[in-house]
């Protein structure tokens, strides 16, 4: 009996140090999580290293992910610049997507390769590659969506060529291949801009029911025939049944401003920091009927590389990852600061000398989002006329202030300097006289004061603290009283810090 005892605690012990092994190394996992680690959500990755073939085309540009990896090894001198995860309808497996150039290749062409998991070796394998259109690494998108309406997710690649021409480039898988090979259904480049027109589907489709509407193309390119700079032709692609692929059916000329024309040829001309220094400045949405709307505006931040969307009561800062000159404007890569993996693509074009237009896509992750509000054309706001949308937002004021920060006066242009000639009123490290922006504005008829730093003249921070935003108050003496809030979601939050008292000059004072 005793030696069966010691037999069993022997056993047991056993065991029990086996386990702890097991917990420690993490060896359990492969038996527990070995199917969820698969169930990756879909993802792009963009590159974390400089890599000396690219220059400093991807300067700024931040990693997604820890690293960027395939699932399989590439071959020599093939560099990975984003990937796409999905998980496959038919089977629990992932199957994965890879953009990539050849650090040999003279052309620079950027290839798409395709790598699945073969249920015969039970092994990921490499198993189609096919060029793109694109050749500028710093611009490309890559994601997929069913654009035929058949729930056969297409491969999209976005992206620039050497003659800063958009490009866009459709894969579609062969339904009657079972080893997952693409055709090539679409591939455009033009020298405007490029749109998937997103429609909304019936609610049969949204069920699984029935197929959905093809979703067109837009193409924008100039108009050959006209001698106008600005003048536009829509190129329209559908989806034809009979061969598989987008075939233009419609064009559409879009008549341009008449802006005398030596001005837009030194605009558009492609001088680093020309037009970059022509959208410094706050812009207002127009409807289409040609109204101003207040609640919606952009400001473009070259200096500071930021990008600022406020509409639908929420501020949005984007940071400005790098830019390419068109050739009606610029197009922008931004990347959201608070949430990294929001990316945001900013096609600007010209339109007049005071007004702009934006094509906008949205990339969180995946989701893409075509179409976003945030299309349309916007007015430069010291030419905007904002008396038309009855709002009290103050486009310029002139007025001097004391306060615990110093002589602050407020310039009609929309800057503002702070004069602090007392040692003791200013803050330490921080200049006698400091400078930036304002934007008077309000939300559900509270004003606010939105106050930017000149980044040239406060030390270096975090670029929310060179941003303010404060609520007012006007007393009876025409002081106001400014408290310290923040803009989210569900509107303006109360940062609790003891107001600041701006108390009107009513000497006269001779500003230097």
């Amino acid at each position: 009996m005793k030696k069966a005892f010691l037999g069993f605690s022997i056993g047991v012990a056993a065991v029990s140090v086996l386990l702890i092994i097991l917990l420690a190394t993490g060896f359990w996992k492969q038996f527990f999580y070995h199917k969820t680690a698969e169930y990756i959500q879909a993802r792009i990755v963009t590159p974390q290293e400089m890599n000396p073939y690219f220059g400093q085309e991807l300067e700024g540009q931040i990693a997604w992910d820890d690293k960027l990896s395939t699932k399989v090894s590439l071959e020599d001198g093939e560099l990975v610049i984003a990937v796409l995860n999905k998980e496959r309808e038919e089977s629990f497996t992932e199957e994965q997507f890879a953009i990539y150039i050849n650090s040999t290749d003279t052309e620079r062409k950027i290839f798409l390769t395709y790598i699945y998991y073969d249920e015969k070796t039970k092994n990921y394998i490499r198993l189609w590659n096919a060029v793109t259109a694109a050749t500028r690494p710093e611009t490309i998108t890559l994601f997929s969506d069913d654009l035929i309406g058949d729930r056969n997710n297409c491969i999209i690649v976005t992206g620039m060529n050497n003659r800063n021409e958009h490009t866009m480039t459709i894969f579609r898988h062969n339904p009657l291949r079972t080893d997952r090979v693409f055709n090539k259904i679409a591939e455009l480049q033009i020298d405007g801009s490029i749109k998937i027109q997103d429609i909304k589907r019936s609610l049969a489709y949204q069920q699984g029911i029935t197929k959905g509407q093809s979703y067109n193309i837009s193409a924008y390119g100039h108009d050959s025939s006209s001698s106008n700079i600005l003048d536009q032709i829509e190129t329209i692609y559908s989806f034809n049944q009979d061969n598989e692929r987008y075939e233009q059916t419609n064009i559409i000329k879009i008549p341009g401003s008449q802006v005398e024309q030596q001005q837009l040829k030194e605009l558009l001309s492609g001088t680093t920091g020309v037009f970059e220094n022509f959208i410094h400045d706050l812009w207002y949405y127009v409807s289409p009927q040609g109204t101003i709307d207040s609640r919606q505006y952009l400001y473009f931040d070259p200096d500071g590389k930021e990008i600022v969307f406020f509409g639908d009561e929420t501020q949005q800062v984007f940071h400005w990852q790098n830019s390419t000159h068109t050739r009606y404007g610029l197009y922008i890569r931004s990347q959201n600061m608070s949430i990294v993996t929001l990316l945001r693509f900013i096609d600007i074009e010209l339109e007049s000398l005071d007004s702009i237009r934006l094509r906008v896509t949205e990339d969180v992750q995946l989701k893409i989002a075509v179409n976003t509000t945030w299309d349309g054309s916007y007015r430069r706001a010291r030419t905007a006329n904002l008396q038309e949308t009855g709002s009290a937002i103050k486009s310029g004021i002139d007025l001097l202030y004391d306060s615990p920060w110093g002589r602050l006066q407020f310039y009609k242009n929309g800057e503002y300097t702070i004069n602090a000639p007392d040692q003791n009123a200013r803050i330490a490290g921080s200049p006698a006289v400091k400078k930036g922006n304002y934007v008077f504005f309000k939300i559900k008829d509270q004003e606010l004061v939105e106050l930017r730093s000149d980044v040239s003249t406060e030390p270096p921070q975090d670029s929310q603290i060179n941003r303010m935003i404060y609520k007012v108050e006007t007393a009876a003496n025409d002081s106001l009283s400014l408290s310290h809030v923040r803009l989210g979601i569900s509107g303006i939050h109360d940062l609790f810090e003891p107001p600041i008292t701006l108390t009107p000059v009513t000497v006269n004072y001779i500003t230097p």
